[in-house]
């Protein structure tokens, strides 16, 4: 028989125990789950299996789920019972920080439990949401944060889900893809909150499959609105729905298949994260949504002029708390919108929050998991650090420029497809060359005034009302001349060309 491979979180806790520290504390608001794993612990432990007592302020001190006689007195008391107990035993006390915090007793008993219980097969774990390890037991005390539940764990509980959801005489088994694939979906939930995504799912569907993946999804939906800074993305859109770009298309293909085998490679050539620069309206938003649907990974986006609302004393942070919560949702692609918003040097304050921030991001981006891709858009690149832009932060900073006749008619026929027009029935190449300097959106926003007039009128979309439209629109290139003229200069040589038209 095969033994059960082991997430990370068993493994964390079990290489403090195998170790032999005496005194653990675990940070994690997930208490079943830390009694769970410690419980698996002590049954696979080398040295013979461990008994485990389990300690709060409110259900005094439990083993196997029943009340333990005679119950141990104050905080202290637990303590007390551990440093006397004579068998190998694990001791778990829930919440046991404010404890620590608030006697000097209690913690001069850590000390002594730690001494006393040292290569004696006795274990005391502190579990707690939150850390807090006074000065004066920081070396005793052996620390661990426990991780979210990774792949195994998740699939793990959807066997025990798919188990309990079937019928008296039917199969309870959940295939190995689809075990993978909605577990794949849970990545960034806690155990509890995937029990509730699953069990919501199921009431929903009335079964266990991929099909519950997008009800999966909410759950995290949920999960990134806590930040403030972060939202699901969830229309993202074909590669077949770019028009133009073809060198960006050809490098997603490429490092879309080295992102799927990212377990299985070098870490140091899974793809990181791609910049995105260029004249506003010409696509960059639209290629960040390409990339999740290349990559096949749910795309969350990060307002970075979200950052500094909250005020300057909150925005560390918040966007600290914001990539946090991008590590536990991975896998994903991450977008950072107009990315110059909220590190750019031209919005410095006194305060130097804002260094400390870029700071920040920088040592995140060489650290964060291989899970996570970023997509970051930029309109003025030229307001970006250097240190940002640098080779090595970023895969490649790709410039989109404004699109040539060719672009342009793709442009306009992937639009009209998209409203049920045949472009064959039109003059697009007419429309495409009156159309010089246009961007994406304003093409796509011509196509929009034209079938609007056409419905008005009750008829169907001719050349007549298409150019008519175009009449109507003034574009950027010609509004903001100069400074599309500056982002296109600064560009020239600065970043790889998003086509090779150019």
């Amino acid at each position: 028989m095969n033994e059960e491979p082991h997430g990370k979180g068993l493994i964390a806790i079990r290489n403090l125990i195998d170790a032999g520290h005496p005194l653990v504390y675990i940070q994690s608001p997930e208490e079943d789950r830390v009694v769970a794993l410690l419980g698996k612990v002590a049954e696979q432990h080398g040295g013979g299996r461990l008994e485990l007592f389990v300690w709060s302020m409110t259900e005094g001190l439990q083993k196997d789920g029943h009340s333990h006689k005679p119950q141990p007195g104050e905080p202290r008391g637990i303590l007390d019972f551990a440093i006397s107990y004579n068998r190998p035993a694990i001791f778990l006390l829930k919440d046991f920080h404010e404890f620590i915090r608030d006697s000097a007793e209690v913690r001069r008993r850590c000390r002594d439990a730690y001494y006393t219980c040292l290569n004696t097969g006795r274990f005391v774990a502190i579990c707690s949401p939150v850390k807090f390890i006074p000065s004066e037991i920081e070396r005793e005390v052996a620390f661990c944060k426990l991780p979210m539940p990774d792949l195994t764990e998740l699939e793990s509980l959807l066997r025990e889900e798919a188990k309990a959801l079937a019928r008296p005489g039917g199969s309870d088994e959940l295939s190995p893809e689809a075990g993978y694939t909605l577990s794949r979906a849970l990545q960034g939930l806690s155990f509890n909150e995937a029990r509730h995504a699953i069990r919501f799912a199921i009431a929903q569907q009335g079964g266990l499959d991929p099909s519950i993946v997008p009800l999966l999804q909410e759950e995290k939906r949920l999960l990134v609105r806590k930040t403030g800074l972060m939202e699901y993305v969830p229309d993202t859109v074909n590669l077949n729905q770019l028009g133009g770009l073809d060198v960006i298309k050809k490098w997603l293909r490429q490092r879309g298949d080295l992102f799927f085998s990212r377990e299985s490679i070098s870490a140091e050539i899974v793809p990181r994260g791609v910049l995105l620069t260029g004249v506003s309206g010409c696509g960059k938003s639209l290629s960040a949504r390409v990339v999740a649907s290349v990559f096949g990974m749910p795309l969350y986006r990060v307002d970075m002029s979200q950052v500094f609302s909250a005020g300057l004393g909150n925005a560390e942070r918040l966007f600290a708390d914001a990539c946090r919560t991008m590590e536990e949702i991975a896998p994903a692609v991450v977008w950072f919108d107009e990315i110059e918003n909220g590190i750019s040097r031209e919005h410095q304050d006194s305060s130097g929050a804002l260094d400390r921030i870029f700071g920040y991001f920088l040592t995140w981006m060489q650290e964060k998991p291989p899970g996570l891709f970023v997509a970051a858009t930029a309109n003025r690149i030229d307001l970006l650090p250097a240190e940002l832009i640098r080779k090595g932060r970023f895969d490649q900073v790709f410039f989109i420029d404004l699109p040539d006749k060719d672009e342009r008619m793709e442009i306009f026929k992937i639009h009209l497809t998209r409203r049920n027009v045949d472009p064959e029935s039109l003059s697009l190449e007419l429309v495409a060359s009156r159309t010089e300097g246009w961007t994406g959106a304003e093409i796509e926003q011509c196509v929009i005034s034209a079938l609007t007039a056409a419905r008005i009128a009750d008829e169907p979309l001719t050349d007549n009302y298409l150019f008519s439209s175009l009449r109507e629109i003034v574009p950027l290139s010609k509004t903001m001349k100069e400074q599309v003229a500056h982002i296109r200069k600064w560009a020239f040589d600065r970043a790889v060309r998003a086509s090779s038209r150019h």
